[in-house]
């Protein structure tokens, strides 16, 4: 396989994009794990509803593209695959019992986990630079979670715990995204996830409402198009890089608090997000600028 050419610009606006979809997947995952759609559904259930529909979606594209798929490391797709779903399972257990932005704010911490392990895993260097980016991005979730001794409750420990198993999944993607192509990836990623879920769900599940059933699609295609996404930019891109970029999330779950719910965001929420995407957008520009020099 020919590797991917490095474009960390196209990487951040895919990043970006991941963000959106993800941040949307959180909204319906709050709908389904509360009274809003119907009676509540268990994590479990709402994590296997993610990783069936995005399975058929990508099986799908698979058999429309037909593309030549390469020997797989099981290895790295068992890794990838248990800490991811064990990741996103807690994240929506945690939403459903404390405030979307908080339960973000303290999940997304994962771009920092990622950063911090890229170093000894996957020998990456971290710059001052982008360093400073990350703890300027940190300093905005850390604003956004208005630390207060509500913070400390069980949910906001699976939102944290959730954080730091997600920062590994990055390393296992950034690892598969330069041995194989991104639609294998997704494939089998979401094979196994599909696998894992089923065999949990069984001792939870409970049959959705019409309503619950078109979030709980809803939530599996969203996702099959972040990850699409998510794992295209990693390819283009050093994973403390891109990782950080990820915090946009919080801003687009705000966006969407307000169009659909009618939430308003406060002067706190509104100064975290600046802060976020300042972070952001340090790094798209350090990293523009050494990809200039280093051309000239």
């Amino acid at each position: 396989m020919s590797p991917i050419r490095q474009n960390p610009t196209l990487a951040a606006l895919l990043i970006l994009a991941a963000s959106a979809l993800i941040a949307g997947t959180t909204l319906l995952a709050k709908a389904l794990g509360t009274d809003v759609l119907g009676p509540p559904l268990h994590p479990v259930q709402i994590s296997h509803g993610r990783f069936l529909f995005a399975f058929l979606v990508i099986i799908t594209a698979v058999g429309i593209l037909r593309p030549r798929l390469s020997r797989p490391h099981w290895g790295l797709h068992i890794g990838r695959t248990s800490f991811g779903w064990m990741g996103i399972t807690l994240m929506f257990a945690s939403v459903a019992f404390i405030p979307i932005a908080d339960a973000t704010a303290i999940s997304f911490l994962n771009p920092v986990f990622a950063m911090v392990l890229a170093i000894p895993l996957l020998k990456e260097g971290v710059g001052p630079w982008r360093w400073f980016a990350a703890i300027v991005a940190l300093a905005g979730a850390l604003v956004l979670l208005r630390p207060t001794p509500a913070s400390f409750q069980p949910a906001a420990l699976l939102a944290l715990t959730a954080a730091v198993l997600i920062g590994m999944e990055l390393i296992f993607i950034k690892k598969l995204s330069g041995r194989e192509i991104p639609i294998q990836i997704l494939l089998i990623n979401n094979a196994m996830g599909l696998a894992i879920a089923s065999v949990a769900v069984s001792f939870v599940f409970q049959i959705p409402t019409a309503k619950q059933w078109v979030a709980l699609a809803g939530i599996g295609m969203l996702m099959a198009c972040a990850q699409a996404c998510f794992v295209n930019g990693m390819a283009r891109a050093d994973a403390s890089f891109v990782a950080p970029i990820s915090y946009v999330t919080l801003i687009f779950a705000a966006f969407y608090d307000f169009a659909i719910f009618g939430v308003i965001p406060d002067t706190i929420s509104v100064i975290g997000s600046i802060v976020i995407l300042t972070g952001g957008l340090i790094l798209v520009w350090r990293e523009t600028r050494q990809r200039q020099a280093l051309s000239r």
